[in-house]
């Protein structure tokens, strides 16, 4: 009985398949057993035909595949290769103990790419698991971006059998090279792009939100845009992704898993994700849901980026009253009858809102049409708790015809960049605005005209504990911005003025 390594996706994690097969009396036949899913049972009709078109003889046997272990749900075609391999070498004496096979086969033998397998291997590689993958050649490139790994490349099932057999040299994986621009910060490898599609020399005025913009993507703080129609918000919010922060290798593969598993087309550019859904999306998803087996929503999709809500107070009350904990515990479960699937949500949240229902409270040009209930309906969709963890919020100016542009997408950049590399020269290992109580604790140190500045304001204005340590978090990013190692009152002041009234 011959043995081979595939695996399959449970939820967001990969689990080892053994896959195994037998040839045994009785009438002619070819079955597989353990759990599979539509696609697996199709298999069989394509790994008969690539067996046959390679010239493989089919014994007079019961042929019967195993797929363990048989209690676990697996789908994919991606397991068309191991199941073949185990047949056509099933008399052969070939070492393959620590290799994992992945890939489709085509009715001619031809190995062809699917999208799960990058998700698969990162995944196992992460729990440690796979050192040796076979895969189809037309993968390498982007596979090879996951480290640690050595990969055989085939192109069709017969070049997978004479590898086997080593009667080929196999085609090995070269690491394809990251796009952009890549930095040595702090001892580690972070990858940018100096890439403005949209910027912000575009935005006329409005320089206290665009001073709000720089301090949030430095810090990855999240950030709420009041203001009038027309006025900008959604224009600054789209120029931010072009502003935030390196990402690390771990980063990108990361993004490019989730991406995958929302099937989408990765670009596995060092930019950071940017999700928008629309006001009417349901909760399902933006936290992810599903029935038979829990699929990944837009807090997922956002990991490492920006999650942006136009309309703020116009998403369903169900929608913004559960984005409280992954704003706050930075991660989101999931939980079915059948799945429990756990995803990190570490996002930038940027929101927009009018000031009222018609938009013109703020207006000095055009008059206000909303009674006062109507403007305290709209204001209490957005619960204080939910308030409470977004660190920044700006209040945007009236559009002015004598507006002029002030700076571009590449000055600020920079200025992250630069504010990022102090943030990681401390010893952090994430930005400003998602650093944890002890992070707060170490690295958010005030000077003592600042500390007293701050125990005023706590009196004054009834902040709370995580508004305290949201106003140092703020105040920390503005520092680092200056280039000051102490939170100075200046500092304070500036992170103080961003506070929601």
């Amino acid at each position: 009985m011959k043995h081979l390594l595939s695996a399959t996706l449970d939820g967001l994690d990969a689990k080892p398949v053994d896959v195994e097969a037998t040839f045994t009396k009785g009438l002619p036949a070819f079955g597989i057993v353990g759990l599979g899913s539509a696609s697996i049972q199709e298999s069989k009709e394509r790994v008969k035909s690539a067996l046959l078109t390679g010239g493989f003889s089919f014994p007079p046997l019961k042929i019967t595949v195993n797929l363990s272990p048989s209690d676990l749900q697996k789908s994919g075609s991606h397991m068309d290769l191991a199941i073949a391999l185990v047949i056509a070498l099933q008399n052969e004496s070939v070492e393959m103990e620590d290799l994992f096979v992945f890939g489709e086969l085509g009715l001619d033998g031809a190995l062809k790419e699917t999208r799960s397998i990058f998700p698969i291997l990162l995944s196992l590689k992460n729990q440690g698991l796979v050192t040796r993958a076979m895969v189809p050649k037309a993968s390498l490139e982007k596979l090879s971006l996951i480290p640690g790994i050595s990969y055989i490349g085939v192109e069709n099932l017969t070049e997978a059998i004479a590898v086997c057999k080593k009667e080929a040299e196999p085609t090995l994986g070269d690491a394809a090279p990251i796009p952009g621009e890549r930095l040595e910060i702090a001892g580690e490898t972070f990858y940018t792009l100096r890439d403005y599609p949209e910027d912000f020399a575009e935005v006329k005025g409005q320089e206290v939100a665009k001073r709000a913009a720089l301090i949030a993507a430095a810090g990855m703080h999240n950030l709420l845009m009041e203001g009038s129609p027309g006025c900008g918000k959604s224009m600054i919010a789209k120029r931010i992704r072009h502003i935030l922060p390196p990402m690390r290798l771990e980063e990108i593969l990361q993004a490019t898993q989730y991406a995958l598993l929302g099937d989408e087309e990765p670009s596995f550019e060092p930019r950071r994700p940017w999700r928008a859904p629309h006001h009417s999306a349901s909760k399902p998803s933006i936290f992810g849901g599903g029935t038979s087996r829990a699929r990944i929503g837009e807090v997922a999709l956002a990991n490492g980026g920006i999650l942006f809500f136009d309309e703020f107070p116009h998403f369903q009350k169900s929608v913004l009253e559960a984005l409280r904990e992954p704003l706050q515990d930075h991660r989101v479960l999931i939980s079915r009858v059948n799945a429990k699937v756990e995803y990190t949500t570490r996002f930038m949240f940027v929101a927009a809102q009018n000031p009222c229902p018609c938009g013109n409270l703020l207006s000095t040009v055009h008059p206000c049409r909303c009674s006062d209930l109507e403007i305290r309906r709209y204001k209490s969709r957005l619960s204080d708790p939910l308030l409470d963890r977004i660190e920044i919020y700006v209040q945007m100016q009236e559009s002015d015809p004598h507006d002029r542009p002030s700076v571009d997408s590449a000055s600020m950049h920079a200025q992250v960049i630069e504010a990022f590399a102090k943030q990681m020269e401390r010893g952090q290992k994430s930005p400003n605005g998602k650093l944890d109580e002890k992070g707060i604790e170490t690295f958010c140190r005030l000077s003592p005209e600042a500390d007293t500045i701050l125990l005023k304001a706590v009196q004054n204005f009834g902040l709370s504990h995580r508004a305290v340590a949201n106003v140092k978090k703020v105040a920390r990013t503005v520092a680092d911005l200056e280039g000051a190692d102490t939170i100075e009152k200046s500092h304070l002041l500036e992170a103080l003025s961003f506070r929601r009234r």
